[in-house]
């Protein structure tokens, strides 16, 4: 058997366009976030959403802590948005607001799902989050969203 080629495999897997996603939550009054392509709607009855922080995350902690979080679906002009919360430790200048139920509202995102954290399965080297969604709105109808695609954005 050969060795397994991680490098290619990542860029195959890099053929399928996704969408791109800030996970969020609050610390008290302030924001920790996350940006992920790795995010899914998996259930209707019960709703459910799934997301996959990395285990070298340094956000995704401190999220799972809070035990309610936040998926803000970004828009195709949001790249900079997505860029600050790739980076460790970063969050980008956006205008927000708390939710009802804790969770942060990002102002000009496609569309929000508030959630509560369902589950974790450890899967290599990332974490499969399981979360039971509380809440979700389309803020932005007919707008475009930020795409991934082949280690860029857009296609």
């Amino acid at each position: 058997m050969s060795e397994f080629d991680s490098r290619a495999y990542r860029d195959t897997m890099g053929h399928f366009a996704t969408g791109v996603v800030i996970i969020a939550a609050c610390e008290g009054d302030d924001l920790v976030g996350l940006a992920a392509q790795s995010f899914v709607s998996l259930s209707l009855d019960p709703p459910l959403i799934a997301v996959c922080p990395a285990k070298t995350s340094t956000s995704w902690p401190r999220i799972r802590s809070q035990s309610t979080f936040g998926i803000n679906v970004l828009a195709a002009d949001q790249q900079s948005v997505s860029d600050a919360f790739a980076q460790k430790g970063q969050i980008a200048d956006i205008g927000w607001r708390k939710s009802a139920n804790g969770v942060p509202i990002f102002e000009d995102v496609i569309a929000t799902v508030e959630c509560e954290l369902d589950a974790e399965h450890q899967a290599g080297d990332h974490t499969i989050a399981v979360g039971r969604v509380l809440d979700f709105a389309v803020r932005r109808p007919g707008d475009r969203p930020l795409l991934f695609y082949r280690g860029g954005y857009g296609i």
